[in-house]
């Protein structure tokens, strides 16, 4: 079969111009990825061999990173079908030492070719920050008048201008072309907060806590507080501390978490302050008439409101005696509490001496046989109690019941110290102690 054998036979010219064109495709290859080499710093000794598609890649170059450069790049070039890389690197150290020089000068130009740009950049950031203080002025202004509340004014202000900042150096970043870096702050920004907020956390509660507190305002400059066991006058409220002073002139600061947490008792909301006195009675005197005798002297002392009236209550018998509490009411504006107390058990204790109501008896007397002389029994040994106790004849007057200055001075100074610190409103001042009458 003629046509069969002609088939099968092999046409010479046609397979010598199908490996002329291969040939041509090779040298193409060649060429253009050797030009693309040729343009890359520290690529311009690598050799290319084409066969096939296969380039093959050899000569040397000065850092690892170059050789990988360059499989990539001779696999960028359309009809390369696979690489082979056999460059190595060159151990010279004259040609490391020029490949660290060109390196470097060539970062050197990038940065001299980006200043233009990282001048505009550092503009936009402190435009943005000029902006955000113009900005944050009304909002906070606004608020702090209707809400009257010092602290939201600088809250409001540093919130707005930290949010006009960050976008000016978002901005700022995408002009250079570091969108990528924004990305990495924004996505790391959440983990870095979080192991903050772990390493911080009491840190960050008393911050929180102190917000919180200058929001409610539950007590203002000067107020007297029991917070857990610790009794003091405020003197401010600072982001992370509430700062009293004892009594007794010390500065006791207390973390704002602890005061959120705790039961606070404010003793200068009310102006009115009751207070009780306790006073044994012999279980042989009439109750009934040490009442009114001590109701009658209570009433005297000077500091003691009329409405609400004085008032009592027997606590409680035993065979030591009956206890007598008496209850009084003060106006904290016009009378210290300690000192009113201290004249109402000396003019009730001066009423009971007057008028033979003795207390409790600790040594017991027997009546003698009829024919002896009568011995003088409770009134002679009150007498002579007088007698002994110079105290007692001279009950008539009144202490001093005005309010408590002591410390008044320290408190003062302690406020005007921490007034740039202090998130609470200090409209009232400290002399009025434990008068701040609040509506």
């Amino acid at each position: 079969q003629p046509g069969a054998d002609a088939a099968a036979t092999p046409n010479a010219a046609r397979v010598a111009a199908e490996v002329r064109a291969g040939t041509r495709q090779d040298s193409d290859v060649a060429t253009a990825v050797a030009a693309l080499l040729m343009r890359q710093p520290g690529l311009s000794a690598v050799t290319v061999q084409v066969q096939a598609g296969i380039v093959t890649l050899g000569g040397k170059v000065p850092e690892e990173a170059d050789r990988t450069r360059a499989a990539t790049l001779a696999k960028s070039v359309r009809g390369v079908t696979d690489v082979v890389n056999v460059v190595q690197l060159d151990a010279n150290l004259h040609t490391r030492l020029d490949s660290a020089l060109d390196q470097v000068k060539d970062k050197l130009v990038r940065i001299v070719a980006a200043v233009p740009l990282l001048a505009v950049a550092i503009l936009i950031v402190v435009l943005a920050w000029w902006v955000g203080r113009v900005v944050s002025r009304r909002p906070a202004r606004w608020l702090r008048e209707r809400s009257g509340n010092p602290y939201m004014d600088g809250l409001v202000r540093r919130i707005l201008q930290t949010v006009v900042v960050l976008l000016g150096v978002l901005l700022a970043l995408n002009l250079l072309g570091n969108t990528s870096l924004v990305g990495a702050v924004l996505g790391s920004a959440g983990v870095i907060g979080l192991a903050f907020g772990f390493a911080f956390k009491d840190i960050a509660e008393n911050y929180i806590s102190g917000v919180l507190l200058s929001l409610r305002r539950p007590f203002a400059p000067g107020d007297r507080l029991l917070v857990d066991r610790f009794e003091g006058k405020v003197v401010a409220l600072t982001s992370r501390t509430t700062l009293l002073m004892t009594l007794d002139g010390n500065h006791l600061s207390l973390p704002n978490a602890l005061v959120f947490k705790s039961v606070v008792l404010n003793y200068s909301v009310n102006p009115k302050r009751r207070f009780d006195v306790l006073l044994p009675i012999d279980p042989s005197q009439s109750i009934r008439r040490a009442q009114e005798l001590g109701l009658q002297a209570l009433g005297k002392v000077d500091g003691v409101l009329a409405e609400p009236a004085p008032s009592w209550s027997a606590d409680g018998y035993n065979a030591k005696g009956i206890d007598l509490r008496f209850y009084g009411w003060i106006d904290q504006r016009c009378s210290d509490l300690t000192k009113v107390r201290s004249e109402a058990l000396r003019a009730i204790k001066g009423a009971f001496g007057h008028n033979d109501v003795h207390g409790p008896e600790t040594v017991r007397y027997r009546a003698p046989e009829p024919a002896s002389p009568p011995i003088s029994t409770a009134p002679e040994r009150i007498q002579a109690g007088r007698r002994i106790d110079g105290d007692i004849d001279s009950e008539g007057g009144c202490g001093d019941t005005s309010v408590n200055r002591d410390i008044d001075a320290q408190l003062a100074a302690a406020q005007r110290a921490t007034e740039e610190r202090n998130l609470l409103e200090t409209s009232a001042k400290p002399n009025d102690g434990d008068s701040a009458s609040r509506t």
